[in-house]
């Protein structure tokens, strides 16, 4: 991507080493193989991946309690590209909602290692980045994208502008309102629907994350050759089908709540391919049309 002399977003909470409940890093040990990748991106719905990981009895954690904590220049360079992609999400949506008629709420970013607590309660660096609505922020452990790389073989920068992206896609989901009536659907339903209507949430999430790609480039002429390319990558590793095949052998569709990755990576396209907003419809639609 090309990010040279573009600002950085004043809407960012840097709380690295600030212990945040005590985590330094979580330790994995026991041969669970392939559950390691699938526990690492369970990010995409704010899920807990330990309830991914505990599934296998060899599983097993360690904690270090926080000291000095001093960045790597690698984890500096993470903190001001997420900067950067969180500035280009503000100026792409402040410009669609206006179109909408709405003004837009920038989120917040809080930048944290080990664990952090939100408005949703306390969190460890395994869930990966998350949203909370409850106070409209996103958190993230800059260390993601390295295992993005090393562990999910789904590193670029654009990769990882698709993470951060598809996490304000699910701000932009909570100032429209969508959302919220998502999860209140979801509370009173059967658990095949609500896994359903995640799947729904999930993949317009997707959308939006690529709205902004191709906004953020009418704007910027951010992308390079072969940015898509990486992203459509990223969401093809985080399929539920993908996840599950890795860590068990096998899928099960009535469980997926995130979507199979071919749908991922059709959203994504599709969002970053013509970047109408209207287009983003995943709830309309039957379920097996998605």
């Amino acid at each position: 991507m090309r990010l040279d002399g573009r600002r950085y977003s004043n809407n960012v909470e840097d709380r690295r080493g600030s212990g945040g409940g005590g985590l330094k890093k979580i330790g994995i040990g026991g041969g669970i193989g392939g559950l390691i990748i699938a526990a690492l991106v369970v990010w995409l719905s704010g899920g807990n991946p330990l309830s991914v990981l505990t599934q296998n009895s060899n599983f097993s954690t360690s904690t270090e309690v926080s000291g000095d904590y001093t960045p790597t220049a690698q984890e500096e360079a993470y903190a001001n590209f997420a900067k950067q992609i969180l500035a280009g999400t503000e100026d792409v949506w402040t410009e669609e909602f206006k179109k909408l008629g709405l003004t837009y709420r920038p989120p917040k970013m809080v930048l944290y290692t080990g664990a952090v607590n939100s408005a949703c309660g306390s969190q460890t660096s395994a869930v990966g980045p998350f949203y909370c609505s409850g106070d409209e922020t996103l958190y993230i452990d800059l260390s993601f994208f390295d295992q993005m790389e090393k562990q999910m073989k789904a590193g670029g920068d654009f990769a990882y502008a698709y993470v951060i992206a598809h996490e304000v896609g699910h701000h932009v989901q909570h100032l429209l309102g969508t959302l919220d009536d998502a999860h209140q659907q979801m509370a009173r339903s059967s658990q095949k629907v609500a896994n359903q209507l995640s799947v729904r949430t999930e993949l317009q999430a997707d959308f939006y994350a690529g709205i902004w790609a191709y906004h953020d480039n009418q704007m910027f002429n951010s992308l390079e050759p072969g940015d898509i390319e990486e992203g459509l990558n990223a969401a093809s590793k985080i399929g539920d089908d993908y996840l599950q095949k890795q860590a068990q052998g096998y899928a099960v569709p009535e469980t997926f709540n995130h979507g199979r990755s071919d749908q991922r990576v059709r959203w994504l396209e599709k969002g970053a391919r013509y970047g109408n907003i209207k287009d983003g419809d995943t709830f309309s639609p039957s379920y097996n049309s998605l």
